[in-house]
């Protein structure tokens, strides 16, 4: 998965799963122990990567998380990056990565993974090993890549997936020689093979639309996962699942007697922390790094995110329907004042996050954002919502037809430093007479709220997962994809993106054309990059292999075997 997807809680097979801005639960380390104001500097990747024979068998590990979400199927459009940190724990990771993104295969899933072209078409052929099974005891074979497939190559077909970018391109899936093989066919040659088929697979139960959309609602279904765990307890009332050796795994054996997940709000999250009841905790803002100061027994990992924040309008609301409010909305945000509150006592600066196809440390990135127009301009901003209108009413606030241009903002999280962000946006906008409701709601209905559209305007972030940026550009900027809320997107760009960019057939050329495009995009003014910022974590002494699953911080783009993590000997 490039996986890139709102930092707040959206659906998260494709490029991106959500999570919510200000939660913290991010993670990162290098080595830095004192948990000051100016930690180490931040690595690529800092995830304390250690052999299984560093390892000692048996164990806990507690973990928290913003919410268990109430959608469990990790592939559905109304996913989070929460369920894909719950679902990488028992469901199978047919496909990891290396932190710089580079794929490879589970040996205990698969004998074989090849990529090659025939007859001018690019072809993938998946061999499950013989051991290979579903926990309700279904041979995990070929029909597993056939219904992921079907249930995520379209919108038309009742199925609600998180992304069709990399499935709609697929012509055939066939039984090869045996039902442990399945050969994927794409129509003609496909720039990005490596991508399909990273966020893993699915049970052929959910080949069914109503069960992939529904039936995993607050039911994680144990039956369909594979994998070295499997679920012990679920409760969602409480928030809370936790994960017991699979008895069915045929795999490395996990190295943990028991994980668990709680779902937590910021402040508890470092309260448990700090009480010894969780074992990591995210400190990525100033407060939160000096409240684990003085603890022993803990290490701080820092490590580049792999996630972008961001600001975004709904248009279809009356407020936001005219262009140039839109403009004039982005145009009163003063970015760089936005990053000095987020990173205060971080000691961290980077390049412009200007995109949300590339970031500034890879190959072909330009700052779409700049290109597009965007410069913090309060006079111009003015004069937008002048031409639009609106005019400054008695208390500085615009009014047009004796309505005033007012703004719900929501904020998920009771953390200071996003409650400062918020309050800086407001004063932005009041410049410009607009007036910004900062609306504090519980994290846990982030989710609830992103998705119905509860909102006027919303900062969040998404989460990458793979390097393959144009690959997942349609996720990002088609219509009906769940990710993007702003309401801006359009048939027309619909299709330009596929004749544009999708029907390239090199990384290269695709990457190229999503760049320029996106410029286009932005200036329709629905959304715009903020910033990406680091992961840091603190972590209890010992604990390694930290962040093995998709969307998560401190390993870069890697997706580890949750086998693998444990406390050192």
């Amino acid at each position: 998965m490039k996986q890139q997807k709102l930092m707040g809680a959206l659906a998260l097979t494709g490029a991106f799963a959500l999570v919510l801005t200000g939660c913290a639960s991010d993670s990162g380390n290098t080595g830095d122990k004192d948990g000051g104001d100016k930690p180490a500097e931040t690595s690529a990747a800092d995830y304390n990567p250690q052999p299984r024979e560093n390892l000692k068998e048996g164990g806990t590990v507690n973990f928290p998380i913003a919410e268990i979400p109430e959608q469990l199927n990790s592939f559905n459009g109304d996913a989070s990056s929460s369920t894909a940190i719950v679902a990488a724990w028992y469901m199978p990771q047919i496909l990891l990565q290396e932190p710089d993104g580079t794929p490879y295969k589970h040996d205990a899933y698969l004998d074989a993974w090849d990529i090659e072209t025939v007859d001018g078409n690019t072809q993938i052929t998946f061999t499950f090993t013989e051991e290979a099974t579903w926990n309700d005891g279904t041979p995990m074979d070929w029909t597993a890549i056939d219904a992921t497939w079907k249930a995520n190559r379209s919108i038309e077909e009742g199925f609600v997936p998180n992304a069709t970018d990399g499935y709609k391109q697929i012509k055939t899936v066939e039984q090869g020689d045996t039902p442990k093989t399945a050969i994927v066919t794409f129509d003609g040659e496909f720039a990005w093979p490596q991508m399909p088929f990273l966020t893993g697979v699915i049970h052929p139960a959910l080949a069914d639309a109503d069960k992939f959309n529904t039936a995993m609602i607050d039911n994680p279904h144990a039956e369909w996962g594979a994998g070295p765990y499997t679920i012990d307890e679920f409760d969602a009332n409480k928030d809370f699942i936790s994960f017991k050796p699979n008895e069915n795994w045929w795999g490395d054996k996990p190295m943990l007697d028991k994980v668990t997940f709680t779902g937590m709000d910021s402040q508890a999250s470092i309260n448990a922390f700090k009480n010894g009841e969780i074992d990591q905790v995210g400190v990525a803002t100033k407060d939160r790094l000096a409240q684990v100061a003085d603890m022993d027994g803990i290490t701080i990992h820092r490590a580049q995110r792999t996630a972008n924040n961001l600001l975004q309008v709904d248009a279809e609301k009356p407020q936001f329907a005219d262009v140039k409010v839109r403009e004039a909305f982005f145009l009163a945000v003063d970015l760089e004042q936005q990053k000095k509150i987020a990173w205060n006592g971080l000691d961290y600066t980077e390049e412009p996050a200007g995109s949300f196809t590339l970031f500034s440390f890879q190959p072909g990135y330009h700052n779409s954002l700049e290109k597009a127009g965007y410069e913090f301009n309060v006079e111009k901003a003015k004069s937008l919502l002048d031409e639009a209108g609106w005019t400054e009413g008695e208390d500085g606030i615009r009014e047009k037809d004796g309505v005033k241009l007012s703004v719900t903002y929501p904020v998920f999280s009771d953390d200071p430093t996003q409650k400062a962000l918020a309050q800086s946006l407001q004063t932005m906008e009041k410049a410009v007479g607009i007036e910004l409701k900062v609306d504090v709601r519980p994290s846990n209905k982030f989710a609830e709220d992103y998705n119905s559209k509860n909102w006027d305007a919303v900062s969040l972030g998404f989460t990458s997962s793979d390097p393959f940026g144009a690959a997942w550009f349609c996720q990002l900027y088609c219509q009906d994809m769940g990710l993007n809320l702003s309401g801006v997107q359009t048939p027309e760009m619909d299709a330009r993106i596929k004749e544009e960019v999708e029907s390239l057939n090199t990384p290269e050329e695709q990457t190229a054309a999503a760049m320029d495009l996106e410029v286009e995009i932005f200036q329709d003014w629905g959304l715009i990059p903020t910033y990406n910022g680091p992961s840091i974590t603190a972590v209890k002494d010992g604990l390694a292999n930290l962040t093995p699953e998709p969307y998560t911080g401190l390993d870069l783009f890697g997706v580890q075997p949750v086998e693998n993590v444990g406390w050192e000997k």
